[in-house]
């Protein structure tokens, strides 16, 4: 309706609503307060520390409960992650904590790539959740949310310097999550030594450009706490530990998690998938067009290593019917030797068999001359003896 209508139906004596004082979005925090509470929390811990630090036992008393879990050994051939969940509730609200230990970190007798299986694991969490934001049905608000929200890094007491693991293990550490340094077992030392001790390590992290986590001092309702926090190096009350980390700035950490870490992991890996908000020319470049030049750039690839495929089956058809005519050829080669050779022997054979034939022919004529000189013979032998016989019946007569 136009605001002529109106005025005009207002000027023919329609009844006015007049405006209130109170409008109601003041109650906007309490609507986020009953749906964050209706929905619940979740926190993410990641302990890293040798084994026997007392890890276990501080998430205990942490959060005054009895965790369970199998006790680590000295005897793992390597660094293993071991993930654990559970639900907590307090008051009327409901906490999803997963506590993620590091199990057999710094046994080996080569700790130089000890660091590894956590890098991975950190970056596998932000995968998992970019990918969860990648699809085009997302579930993020029932999405188990498990990005490493705080890292306490479990230095042990001795006193003199951080080793060589912490300082390599925390640099590589400090982009991808909130680092808070815990001195384990504190109580093993003096109170002068830990002083030392804390001076110590600070320096060795500042000079060596290890970014830990710094208590937020922008809001003024936690600003004095964590100004303290920050700039006391002699704090090592583990209730106040209890208080900053989870009463105070529980949800900062959440928050720099996802603003800081994962931001940081996402445009890495988007820029390495080819994607950016700007061109060549420093001007917007908006999602569909980063989409079409990467999908440009694809089926063109596509189609030039279809090319190359296809140019290289041809050759491969190519050499395969060169080596099949090669082969052919060889084989009639081949087969002509063999008939040319089972000519030759046949020839042979039948030379064989006709001087064979010739032979038996000579002897059977031999043969015959022999059976025929043996009956001459036979028979003039009967005629002699006819003849002695009828000369020796003369005789007798006479």
């Amino acid at each position: 309706m136009a605001a002529t209508d109106i005025a005009r139906q207002v000027g023919e004596g329609c009844r006015t609503v007049p405006l209130a004082g109170h409008v109601g979005f003041d109650s906007l925090p309490d609507q986020l307060v009953n749906k964050s509470v209706s929905q619940g929390f979740c926190f993410n811990i990641l302990c890293v520390g040798e084994t026997g630090l007392g890890k276990s036992t501080l998430m205990d008393t942490l959060f005054n409960t009895k965790f369970e879990g199998e006790p680590a050994t000295h005897t793992q051939p390597g660094v293993q992650l071991r993930s654990n969940t559970y639900d907590l509730q307090e008051s009327n609200v409901g906490l999803k904590l997963t506590i993620v230990s590091t199990v057999g970190f710094g046994d080996q007798i080569n700790k130089e790539d000890s660091y590894k299986p956590i890098v991975e694991f950190i970056d596998a969490q932000f995968e998992a959740y970019l990918q969860e934001e990648l699809k085009i049905r997302r579930v993020l608000h029932t999405y188990h949310d498990s990005r490493i929200h705080v890292c306490l890094y479990f230095i042990a007491p001795t006193g003199h310097s951080l080793k060589s693991l912490d300082l390599v293990t925390m640099k590589k550490l400090d982009s991808k999550v909130n680092i808070i340094p815990i001195i384990a077992k504190a109580d093993a030392i003096s109170k002068s030594e830990l002083t030392k001790f804390k001076i110590k390590i600070t320096s060795e992290l500042v000079s060596n450009g290890v970014q830990i986590y710094q208590f937020p001092t922008d809001d003024e309702s936690v600003a004095e706490i964590n100004g303290t926090m920050n700039e006391n190096e002699a704090h090592c009350d583990f209730v106040k530990l209890r208080e900053m980390l989870i009463r105070v700035n529980m949800e900062d950490l959440r928050e720099q998690t996802h603003t800081r870490h994962y931001e940081l992991y996402r445009r890495c890996k988007l820029e390495e998938m080819g994607f950016k908000d700007t061109d060549p020319d420093s001007k917007p470049f908006s999602l569909q067009e980063t989409y079409e030049a990467k999908r440009n750039e694809f089926l063109g690839e596509l189609q030039k290593k279809e090319e190359e495929m296809r140019q290289m089956f041809v050759q491969r058809v190519k050499e395969k019917e060169a080596e099949l005519k090669e082969a052919e050829k060889e084989l009639h080669e081949k087969f002509d030797r063999l008939k040319k050779l089972h000519q030759d022997e046949k020839k042979k054979l039948e030379d064989k068999k006709k001087s064979l034939d010739d032979e038996v022919n000579a002897f059977k004529q031999r043969k015959t001359a022999a059976e025929l000189l043996q009956s001459q013979g036979s028979q003039a032998g009967g005629s002699q003896t006819l003849k002695r016989d009828k000369e020796k019946k003369n005789l007798g007569f006479l």
